[in-house]
């Protein structure tokens, strides 16, 4: 089995070339943090250790994005067996907040910042599941580069230091972001060289003790005690009593391929319904840029959204059609929806039988041995709930933004519950090839999924163009209006408004359409790729070989 056809180097619409090695690579949204993650493959670590490094890298150089505070999604391959485990690391609302309890503080809606925002932190315990199956060097190991650039400090790159501009007024809203974050008011400048001693003594703490240091000791305490100072209902048991769960991946078929994504909590299962969609029209006869391929995708996003949004939530508590929402006889009939020549500005969610009773990273790892991870991360909004743990250096994610005061609806908020999810990883596989791949950005990740999985089943394209290839993103649940990036050429732009879409030009690589990693094992060649989005700071870093002392 070959990759899909390559362009040329000389004749192609991508700005960079794959990273092909025969040893790991490490996929990620800023350098340095795929650098900790190929230094960990190096030392003999698996593709598990070397994402919790590189994560937890992350948190400290991107910190708008992610951290320990947030929650964690992953899927695993297995090397050998090519089995794939999944794990969902998102934790529950506190056991104290109740719909009633919020009306109490006088919100109408769950709040989007503040401590009524916060739900239980899975990252932590995510690590530690998925160290404690398939990990190879020591915990505490895993956090020297974290710990590193949070004590000397590191330089601010250009993506992140406009996203840490763009939420100054929420740093400036809490007194020990304030102090954290910003300097005499300001954020840091690109290239200026920002430290957190608070956060290293955070990371310190979890390298030394394993996850109680998170969930029952210092920083449990410390979490809780902010809580209380900000009049909000976490306590100690809700910390105590959280553990991640492995859950099986659903998949569905794509043309030829296998496509995979966690169920839910998260918004995985759209991605999945979108290809299903999308699979009924020849869009592989279609040129990629063409209107005809981009109409009938957006088309796709919008029937498959209004399911998400009508059905979507804990399935430890909500009934969630999962199989059928994911057939293909159930794709058949939406897509019959679809007007090829017009735009719909509004399609109802499909009547469907019950069963019985954000700002993310992402990153990619692959090893020698042909472990793949996908893994996703993130305190959701830009620095989450806009509350900093007291001593700690790192921000509480608002993850409960997410849940509905709608009565009886799936995500209705409840105590102990999980609110639905957009963070998803993804993988797919045909014969020899196994690729974990995602891209980030709130609702945007489903579509953006779909639209990367056709770039390289459709049209052809090798794992890095599929990344850069310009993508639309619908940020809602109704209307005509669609974001496209303005590298579409604009007879396909003046086509798409002659068919009804409201398009909003969004920069040639814009944030909006989220960076991407991922990463290939070819388990035939025993070679590995790795590509990562222009959209952010980031870059695919290979292993390095042992040419020093190699025999």
């Amino acid at each position: 089995m070959t990759m899909p056809p390559f362009a040329t180097a000389q004749d192609r619409t991508q700005a960079r070339s794959m990273v092909i090695t025969r040893r790991g690579i490490a996929a990620t949204s800023q350098t340095l943090a795929s650098q900790a993650g190929a230094m960990i493959l190096a030392r003999g670590g698996s593709a598990v250790d070397a994402a919790i490094a590189a994560n937890a890298a992350l948190g400290v150089v991107e910190p708008m994005m992610n951290g320990i505070g947030g929650d964690l999604f992953a899927i695993v391959r297995e090397p050998g067996s090519g089995k794939l485990a999944g794990l969902n690391a998102s934790g529950p609302a506190p056991a104290g907040m109740t719909p009633e309890a919020l009306r109490a503080q006088g919100h109408n809606i769950v709040p989007e910042e503040g401590i009524w925002s916060v739900t239980v932190p899975g990252c932590v315990e995510g690590w530690a599941k998925l160290h404690g199956k398939y990990g190879k060097l020591p915990w505490a190991d895993l956090f020297a580069p974290a710990v590193y650039y949070a004590r000397n400090g590191f330089p601010v790159t250009e993506w992140i230091g406009q996203a840490w501009r763009d939420g100054q007024a929420k740093l400036l809203r809490d007194e020990n972001a304030r102090r954290v974050f910003l300097r005499e008011g300001e954020a840091p400048k690109v290239g200026e060289v920002f430290r957190n001693p608070q956060l290293a003594s955070a990371l310190e703490l979890i390298a030394r003790q394993g996850p109680a240091a998170f969930y029952k000791d210092g920083i449990a305490k410390a979490i809780v005690q902010t809580s209380r100072r900000h009049g909000g209902p976490m306590n100690a048991e809700d910390l105590a009593a959280f553990r991640a769960e492995w859950v099986t991946p659903v998949s569905t078929g794509y043309r030829g391929w296998r496509v995979f994504e966690l169920p839910p909590n998260s918004q995985g299962l759209a991605a999945l319904s979108m290809l299903n969609l999308m699979e009924r029209f020849p869009l592989g006869s279609y040129e990629p840029l063409s209107a005809d391929a981009f109409h009938l995708k957006i088309e796709a996003q919008k029937l498959a959204y209004a399911d998400l949004n009508r059905y979507v939530g804990d399935p430890r508590s909500s009934r969630i059609p999962v199989e059928r929402l994911i057939a293909k006889d159930y794709a058949a009939e939406r897509a019959r929806s679809i007007d090829p020549a017009r735009a719909a500005c509004e399609y109802e969610a499909g009547k469907v039988e019950l069963p019985p009773a954000g700002d993310t990273i992402y990153l990619s790892t692959v090893d020698r041995d042909g472990m793949v991870v996908s893994l996703i991360q993130s305190i959701y909004l830009s620095f989450g709930s806009g509350v900093v743990v007291d001593g700690y250096g790192f921000h509480l994610h608002n993850r409960a933004a997410l849940f509905t005061l709608e009565r009886g609806h799936p995500n209705e908020l409840a105590p102990r519950k999980r609110p639905f999810h957009t963070i998803i990883p993804g993988y797919m596989e045909k014969g020899t090839q196994h690729v974990g791949f995602g891209i980030m950005g709130g609702l945007n990740q489903a579509q953006a999924h779909a639209q990367f999985v056709s770039n390289v089943a459709d049209h052809g394209m090798n794992i890095q163009a599929a990344l850069e290839a310009p993508r639309f993103t619908k940020l809602n649940f109704s209307g005509c209006d669609v974001k496209i990036e303005r590298r579409l050429p604009e007879p396909v732009l003046d086509e798409l408004l002659r068919r009804g879409h409201i398009v909003q030009l969004e920069p040639s690589f814009a944030s909006a359409m989220g960076g991407g990693q991922v990463v290939i094992h070819d388990s035939a060649s025993k070679v590995n790729y790795g590509a990562s989005s222009p959209r952010k700071d980031g870059a695919a870093i290979p292993e390095p070989d042992p040419y020093f002392g190699a025999r």
